[in-house]
């Protein structure tokens, strides 16, 4: 088989996955765990692992949206990493930026924030809607959501868009939430995972 061939193939496997994810999401519903794979769905649609039950967060990383660079989630090794995945043109994603951006700044340099924008094919409509709610964290360009499909099957993986995954200071991932989340729901996802190391 030639390079272009496989690379088409590549290229229609990664698209045909990111369009399920598109068609699966995309709304303000959530479906839940709890199915004896390790996580448990709780309040609001959120699942969660205990620490003894985590996996490793795959290796995440791209070009950063604003063009500034490489970024990698396992830079952040060492600190809770707050992961949410958006694109321009999803309704949820934009009820929810603000909160996130807000959250950010709560926060602080206690939990790193980091997007990943995904099908959208123009990186100008995803850099607008950060200048249009303000959001100042960094995000990884994943058009292709080729970043996306590297999470494993059965973990605490993104099935929809608006996705957003807490990943614990060892670098595990440790809550989910497959909808437009409010600060409230996001604060207690993060304060548990902060507590743990105190």
């Amino acid at each position: 088989m030639s390079r272009t061939s496989s690379r088409r193939i590549r290229l229609t496997a990664a698209l045909g996955a990111a369009a399920t994810l598109v068609l699966a999401g995309c709304s303000s519903s959530a479906t839940g765990g709890g199915d004896g794979v390790g996580f448990v769905t709780g309040k609001g649609g959120i699942d969660t692992a205990s620490p003894a039950e985590r996996i490793a967060a795959p290796d995440i990383g791209g070009t950063s949206l604003d063009g500034g660079g490489g970024l990698k989630l396992s830079d952040y090794r060492g600190k809770v990493v707050v992961l949410n995945i958006w694109g321009s043109w999803c309704s949820p994603c934009r009820a929810e930026a603000k909160g996130l951006q807000e959250s950010s700044e709560k926060y602080g340099d206690q939990v790193q924030f980091l997007g990943i924008n995904t099908r959208d094919t123009d990186p100008a409509n995803a850099v607008a809607f950060e200048k249009n709610f303000g959001v100042t964290y960094p995000s990884i360009y994943d058009p292709d959501g080729a970043q996306i499909l590297k999470f494993p099957k059965g973990s605490l993986n993104p099935q929809s868009i608006p996705t957003t995954i807490v990943v614990d200071k060892d670098g595990r991932l440790a809550a989910r939430a497959m909808h437009a989340l409010s600060a409230e729901d996001l604060q207690g996802m993060v304060d548990r995972v902060l507590a743990e190391s105190k």
